[in-house]
């Protein structure tokens, strides 16, 4: 039943994009769903070039790149996956360790028949796409991480201790009963406390997420991708211990949230580290000042 409420929203969401009122992809993009390790990860891809990956986070699916994936597909391959979980993607039981996503990432990119890529990621796509370059980092050209930590880098358990990051430990049953039927009220809270000003996430993008992540598993989903913590912290430690990453990498923080702290992170684990502060904006850069935020993305894969 779960799987046929998710095609019926696929449906939907695909064929009335004006409904959603969030930008779409260039019609010239395609959509397919490929199998991973026990999922089933939805994926657009359009363009032509080299390839590029556009890793989502929380509170948002895929659908937030559309604005930089119009760009870039204008000398790229680009391919913008929902993570497990999340969007259009299937709700797996388990495998919201990052690790695991990352071999979610390889498996989407070995169906596409894609070898190397730059990587783009915000939030947890951060977390996914760390694990997946540092366990690949011959498939990784260029990184570009937007504006969130990695678990157990750098000063991890200092940034935990901010309040406002208090949903990394909320979840369980009883989490999930209490958010059923106020996933909107839930999500208000990241997108207004995360954003410099509230009102550059719009109303429209408000109820297009907030109908994804009221989909049936989509809550218990979220919940496990932060209980997963733990674990990619301990992974995390482990890659760093290993060698830091070799391929270029550009750390990108919001003027009002993470700022330069995303370089201080990234420099733990990497040895070619460029930052960007993007200004008059919060935690959601592609909503708050997309302009900065996609020109800062191309001229750095480019």
């Amino acid at each position: 039943m779960r799987a046929i409420v998710l095609t019926m929203v696929r449906l939907v969401l695909l064929a009335t994009p004006a409904v959603a009122q969030v930008q779409p992809f260039p019609a010239s993009f395609k959509t397919r769903t490929i199998s991973t390790n026990g999922a089933q990860i939805f994926v657009r891809v359009g363009g032509q070039g080299p390839a590029v990956v556009l890793l989502h986070g929380y509170g948002e699916t895929g659908d937030m790149w559309a604005p930089l994936a119009a760009r870039l597909a204008r000398d790229h391959t680009v391919i913008v996956p929902d993570l497990r979980g999340m969007g259009l993607s299937s709700h797996p039981a388990g495998g919201y360790d990052k690790k695991t996503q990352a071999g979610d990432v390889a498996a989407v990119l070995d169906a596409l028949t894609v070898d190397k890529v730059d990587l783009v990621t915000h939030d947890i796509g951060n977390m996914v796409g760390y694990a997946f370059a540092a366990e690949q980092p011959e498939r990784v050209t260029k990184f570009a991480l937007l504006d969130a930590p990695l678990p157990g880098v750098g000063p991890w358990d200092e940034i935990l201790k901010s309040p406002l990051l208090w949903h990394f430990r909320f979840g369980g049953p009883d989490m999930e009963r209490l958010v059923k039927g106020r996933e909107r009220i839930y999500l208000d809270r990241f997108w207004n406390e995360f954003s410099a000003d509230p009102k550059s996430f719009d109303e429209a993008s408000r109820r297009h997420y907030a109908r994804l992540y009221a989909l049936p598993g989509a809550m218990h989903s979220g919940f496990e991708q932060f209980k997963a913590f733990d674990q990619d912290a301990s992974d995390n430690k482990t890659f760093v211990a290993k060698g830091m990453l070799p391929m270029p990498v550009l750390a990108v923080g919001g003027e009002k949230s993470f700022g330069p702290m995303m370089a201080v992170v990234m420099r733990v684990a990497a040895t070619n580290v460029q930052e960007v502060v993007i200004p008059h904006s919060g935690h959601w850069l592609m909503e708050e000042n997309p302009t900065a935020t996609v020109s800062a993305i191309v001229d750095f894969l480019q």
